[in-house]
């Protein structure tokens, strides 16, 4: 039998204790007296049977209670958010209540803890990955500065070439800036959305005829994967989306093969526009796709820089569309190029 309630435990308790007065009385007597007061024993155990189970059930429940209501209380409250007495909290709830309450807190802690363990892990990286790519132009200008101060100052060309390095360095520790900012806003919900309904065939030529000069360095070609002889109307912030549009045709042409091309195709999602962007690059490693849209999270960590860009793009695009409370989704193999579809809201 399991004790796991005061009642119970009180009722077999006493129960024993009776039983064995019962027992002891009754042997004792029935030697002596020959059996005349086996009805006077019978009461007498069961008065002591009641009593028994009274003062262990109340002793039961003080020891209990005493022990678990300045925990439990302090549980329930952090739990449901109130501030009641502490010895009605726990009386007024069985144990098996207690029990399951303090379980499901304890499991909630744990989850609390896991998550914070992830962010203090994520934290520390991010701080590495900021001091790491502001450490580059800085010391790339510190260099260059150097460079000029023992000398090279009175040389024009010299001074001329590194001076433009130095400024292409600012200029990057600038961009990181400006990013980190604008994810900053996006996510404190600083920046509101200018909603509008615009046609995204009509933004995505515009955004082609951008990165034109871009994509001819490589002699890639930017293009709709057919055509389309109707507007398609989206509902959304344009500015915000034509930002999304030139991160991902600019990575597409980044890490697309030369001579390939960069396709946008979209689909009709019933209430929804799914729009995709596709290269036909090097692709990304699956174990790498659960973690692109990382602040500073790099594939190849290398070639990213050599790219250029702050490494903040695709975070983001992400930030962007879960602004507009849509989703944005990757899919990529290993040389077989790069898929990033997101969603926006039908317009009219």
């Amino acid at each position: 039998m399991r004790f796991d309630k005061p009642n119970i435990l009180a009722l077999s308790l006493a129960g024993i204790i009776a039983a064995l007065i019962w027992a002891l009385t009754s042997s004792v007597l029935y030697v002596s007296t020959e059996n005349a007061y086996l009805l006077e024993i019978g009461m007498v155990s069961i008065a002591m049977f009641i009593a028994c189970y009274l003062i262990i059930r109340y002793s039961v429940e003080e020891f209990i209670y005493n022990k678990v209501k300045i925990i439990y209380k302090n549980i329930h409250n952090l739990k449901i958010g109130n501030d009641e007495d502490e010895d009605e909290v726990v009386r007024s709830s069985d144990l098996d209540m207690v029990t399951r309450e303090v379980s499901e807190w304890a499991e909630q802690r744990d989850i609390e803890i896991e998550a914070l363990q992830v962010r203090e892990a994520f934290r520390r990286e991010f701080i590495g990955n900021v001091s790491h790519e502001l450490k580059t132009p800085i010391f790339n200008i510190q260099g260059y500065l150097l460079t000029l101060l023992d000398g090279a100052l009175d040389d024009p060309e010299i001074n001329r070439r590194y001076l433009k390095r130095a400024s292409k360095s600012v200029d990057r520790m600038i961009y990181i800036i400006d990013d980190l900012e604008t994810i900053s806003k996006l996510e404190s919900n600083m920046i509101q959305l200018a909603y509008s309904n615009f046609n995204i065939i009509g933004l995505v030529k515009e955004v082609f005829e951008m990165l034109e000069d871009k994509a001819r360095e490589r002699k890639i070609k930017l293009v709709f994967k057919k055509e389309y002889d109707k507007p398609i109307k989206v509902y959304g912030d344009r500015q915000k989306v034509e930002q999304v549009l030139i991160n991902l045709i600019t990575n597409a042409i980044k890490y697309g093969n030369d001579k390939g091309k960069v396709e946008v195709r979209f689909y009709d999602m019933d209430k929804q526009i799914l729009t995709e962007v596709s290269d036909d690059g090097v692709g990304i490693p699956q174990e790498d796709l659960a973690r692109i849209f990382e602040r500073f999270y790099r594939v190849d960590k290398s070639r990213s820089r050599e790219a250029g860009g702050t490494g903040l793009g695709l975070s983001i695009v992400k930030h962007i569309i879960e602004a507009h409370k849509q989703t944005i989704n990757a899919r990529s193999s290993e040389k077989a190029g790069s898929t990033f579809s997101f969603t926006l809201q039908k317009g009219k």
